[in-house]
């Protein structure tokens, strides 16, 4: 972190109006941290280091002292002969290149620490254009020397010209131009060069040289360049004078000084030669045409003037190169065009938004077409903003293919187009699960954009290409190909976000279930109780429905392996739901709701768009045709009807068989919020499955119909075996079972409520929370059975008592048991073989007697047959012991609720844990 900080003050100190103090600030960070082994000192050019030393030495011993260091410790190091003047003349490294105080790179965490620290700093989202270009600029400026020469290149004092002589003569010179401009070649004498350009130095030394020495050919060129000094001024980053290369132009001058600073202008730099103006460089010429004919050679002496940043304007939106550009004289929207790369394909170039300060200083808003010349011949003024919008994302004349197809999304409309022209074959272009008796297009009627509905039988139209399912299309129609499955929906889709393939669509639900854990972590965090349980509300129902999916794709056995997202994405549910949506909204006074509806026995039962032209066979197509159940000979339509200004139903018996066969009597044209009911076939029942298990001749699971007793099953079952103790029977059924589910819950709700209110309203209560909590697991822990209490022996002897079979009733006939089951609040819980001599106490003393917290009023047998007496009631003790207790009984001793802190419920509970306790164990036993 500290690195980083320092790295972002370094980076910082370029805000500072004066060179000077900029040289000081470096120089003070500089010095706080020589100290520092291997410190990168590339950070501190030698120009500063330079004006540091020419400081006088007051000032010097006081910014020593103000950053804690002793001057005498360093003045080594800042005399030209330290490591730190060899280092900066030995190595170069860009402006922002990030080391650490060891020499390398940062990692990837102070980086990270670097890069917040600079987005904070920065607060406007559009940068100037191309002071990056020179954000990188080197400290020091030393160009390559291994690049040809140039011919107009001129010499001049300082040069080193280099002369081989070949031929008679074998020699090789490397001469220098001396201050008068001249070189001397040996034995020859001076020659007078400077001034020159490089070529006609390379004639006159040529012709010179082989006047005087004859026979020999002369090789002319340049051993190295001189130095010259020139001055950066204005508005650079680092302005102050630099030794440069006499190769170095104008932009190499301005790396040297380390780039423009950010209120420098890039298109009015001057280089000045004694006093005079020679040359002014635009350097968007440069970075947005590459012409580089105004970047001239420099000579010594020469100015480099950045003046001030003149007028800008900001170009945001849809262009290829969003920024903020510098403005000069006459500058109009075409050339701001230019300089931001031109539009997108995307833009909106009709209407686009310029913000500017009118005479009142006010902001005002022009629209400019950049389609039209005039506008684009306006001049852009100094402040402007100009905004280039997007274009619609509508499309033109296109036809949108959802659902389960294997290539869904947009395709051109072509004039007489039809859907077999789409889906020219069954194969290639449906998915295995499309429903190819109903699919829909829905049109755009009007420029309100109100839809009607077309319905057609897609394997029709490619059967029959001549049939009037081949439905001619037009501009911007939506084709619906269905599956034939159901899923969960989501209530919010768009019907134009279901143009995706399968895999897309189940990427997006998978997104979306990951954004509600997000959110439900959330919640959890900041104890929202209400959002969380909204969330865990939501998700419980779309398992429950897909698992009931999964049940009705598989047949019924959930176990069975189901690929979930090939339960139908594209059902009717979810592709129907935004244009019932749509048509819902489009209703209005004089225009009814285009919606029918039909019930009963069809497979998909619901509410359906009321195609054009729509009959009862097409509604019953919607709905994916009839059950086998269905009463073919009547059915009724539900109609709505306006008379004298009032709302009347009535009711259109047809016969479903002549609506079918397409009889236009019975298969009546649907009208608005129609409702069709289909009949089921009378006293039709599906096949109901019984089981009996246990000690029958044939046990095993038996088809009945309905108004089936149990004793005739039984004797369909060939009775009981001679092991079978009918006494001790179970018999469960479904229906019980989901009742005694929901008491549970009711139960344990209520249980929880009153243990809260009894430790806010009772002093003396004491109940731990652990003891709460187990009770309330243990409770959740029940299994309900749903027995229903049955006298075995009395139903198959008495046929008013008998009992009515139900689809998933089960009897289980346990085999004959000889003991007696002691449980609840005794010293140990234990069976014991059944003595017709013994009586409840007796067995309650074997089992070690009750606990201290036992209810010994309250103590209760269940009989085998699920039962319970109470063993306080009545007369019970005064008859024979042998009477009291049949074998299979369960003596129970329950909890004393005194020690519950008086919990009502809590009696109940244990009630139930036992009976639930004592009837899965007898058929556990089987």
């Amino acid at each position: 972190m500290i690195t980083a900080i320092k790295l972002f003050l370094s980076r910082r100190i370029r805000h500072i109006s004066s060179p000077f103090s900029v040289a000081l600030m470096i120089l003070a960070f500089t010095i706080s941290v020589l100290p520092m082994k291997g410190f990168a000192y590339a950070a501190v050019s030698q120009q500063q280091i330079e004006q540091f030393k020419q400081l006088p030495k007051s000032q010097q011993e006081s910014l020593a002292k103000s950053m804690g260091i002793d001057l005498n410790s360093i003045q080594g190091q800042l005399s030209g002969n330290g490591a730190l003047d060899e280092k900066l003349n030995t190595e170069v490294f860009p402006r922002g290149t990030q080391f650490d105080a060891e020499g390398n790179p940062l990692t990837e965490e102070e980086l990270a620490e670097l890069e917040e620290l600079e987005r904070i700093e920065e607060s406007t989202e559009l940068k100037p254009f191309g002071y990056d270009v020179f954000a990188n600029a080197p400290q020091t400026f030393a160009p390559t020397m291994d690049i040809a020469i140039p011919a107009e290149y001129i010499i001049g004092p300082g040069d080193q010209i280099s002369i081989q002589v070949f031929g008679k003569e074998k020699n090789e010179f490397e001469l220098e131009v001396n201050r008068e401009g001249q070189i001397v070649f040996p034995d020859h004498g001076p020659f007078n060069v400077s001034g020159l350009s490089f070529n006609e130095m390379k004639r006159l030394l040529t012709a010179r040289i082989k006047e005087k020495v004859i026979g020999v050919d002369v090789v002319i060129g340049i051993a190295s360049l001189r130095s010259m000094r020139v001055f950066v001024l204005g508005d650079a980053h680092k302005p102050g004078p630099y030794t440069l290369s006499s190769l170095s132009s104008i932009t190499h001058a301005i790396f040297a000084a380390g780039g423009i600073s950010d209120v420098g202008s890039l298109r009015n730099i001057q280089l000045k030669r004694s006093g005079k103006l020679i040359k002014t460089l635009d350097l968007y010429d440069l970075l947005i045409k590459g012409d580089s004919r105004s970047d001239i050679l420099l000579q010594s002496g020469d100015v480099v003037f950045i003046s001030p940043k003149g007028g800008t304007v900001a170009v945001e939106g849809e262009v290829r190169r969003p920024a903020i550009y510098e403005l000069i004289n006459n500058d109009t929207f075409a050339d701001v065009l230019t300089m931001s790369g031109g539009l997108l394909p995307s833009a909106f170039s009709k209407t686009t938004r310029v913000e500017r300060y009118n005479q009142d200083a006010l902001r005002s808003v022009v629209n400019i077409d950049l389609t039209k010349k005039d506008d684009l011949a306006k001049k852009a003024q100094a402040g402007d903003a100009m905004f280039v919008m997007k274009a619609a994302e509508m499309f033109e004349q296109s036809i949108t293919v959802i659902g389960a197809v294997t290539r869904p999304g947009k395709y051109q409309w072509q004039e007489g187009q039809r859907i077999t022209d789409v889906f020219p074959t069954i194969d290639s272009h449906l998915l295995q699960s499309a429903d190819l008796n109903y699919s829909l297009v829905v049109r755009e009627i009007d420029i309100a954009r109100n839809i009607e509905v077309l319905q057609f039988n897609l394997s029709k139209a490619l059967t029959s290409p001549n049939s009037s399912d081949n439905l001619v299309l037009q501009g911007n129609d939506k084709i619906l190909v269905f599956s034939n499955i159901i899923k969960l929906i989501d209530s919010k889709i768009n019907l134009d976000a279901l143009a995706f393939t399968q895999e897309n669509l189940t990427k997006k639900e998978e997104d979306l279930a990951k954004k509600q854990f997000k959110q439900k972590q959330f919640w959890l965090r900041y104890g929202d109780e209400e959002q969380v349980s909204q969330l865990d509300s939501g998700q419980i129902a779309a398992a429950k429905l897909i698992e009931k999916s999964i049940a009705q794709f598989s047949g019924g056995d959930i176990e069975e392996e189901v690929d979930i997202q090939e339960l139908t994405i594209f059902s009717r549910q979810r592709l129907l739901l935004p244009i019932i949506e749509q048509l819902k909204r489009q209703g209005r006074s004089g225009q009814p709701i285009l919606l029918v509806e039909i019930d009963g026995e069809v497979k998909f039962p619901g509410i359906y768009p009321l195609s054009k032209n729509s009959r009862v066979d097409d509604l019953i197509t919607a709905a994916g045709g009839l059950t086998e159940s269905a009463y073919l000979v009547r059915a009724e339509v539900t109609r709505n009807q306006i008379v004298n200004h009032m709302a009347q139903q009535s009711s259109i018996g047809i016969n479903l068989r002549n609506a079918i066969n397409g009889d236009d009597k019975d298969n009546v044209l649907l009208r608005s919020k129609d409702r069709l009911n289909i009949h089921q076939i009378p006293a039709w029942s599906e096949n109901n499955v019984v089981e009996l298990r246990g000690e029958f001749v044939f046990p095993g699971k038996y088809t009945v119909r309905r108004g089936d007793s149990l004793a005739d099953l039984i004797v369909k079952a060939g009775g009981f075996t001679k092991f079978a103790h009918e006494d001790g029977s179970v018999f469960t059924r479904v229906q019980l079972r989901e009742i005694e589910q929901q008491n549970l819950l009711k139960l344990t709700a209520d249980l929880r409520i009153e243990m809260a209110s009894k430790s806010m309203t009772d002093k003396d209560y004491s109940q731990s929370y652990a003891e709460v909590q187990q009770m309330l697991a243990d409770m959740a822990n029940v299994q309900p059975v749903g027995r229903l209490v049955i006298d075995l022996p009395k139903i198959m002897t008495d046929k008013n008592y008998d009992v009515l079979l139900e689809g998933g009733d089960v009897l289980y006939v346990p085999t004959k048991k000889n003991s007696i089951n002691v449980v609840g609040q005794v010293q140990v819980t234990s069976s014991h073989m059944y003595d017709v001599n013994l009586s409840a106490d007796d067995y309650l003393a074997q089992s070690g007697g009750s606990k201290k917290r036992a209810d010994e009023g309250r103590i209760y047998i269940i009989s085998a047959n699920g039962s319970i007496k109470m063993m306080n009631s009545g007369n019970w003790f005064t008859s024979d012991a042998g009477d009291n207790l049949k074998p299979g009984d369960t003596i129970v001793v329950p909890l004393d609720a005194e020690y519950m802190n008086n919990l009502a419920l809590w009696t109940s509970v244990t009630g139930i844990i036992y009976n639930s306790a004592v009837a899965i164990a007898a058929i556990s036993g089987i």
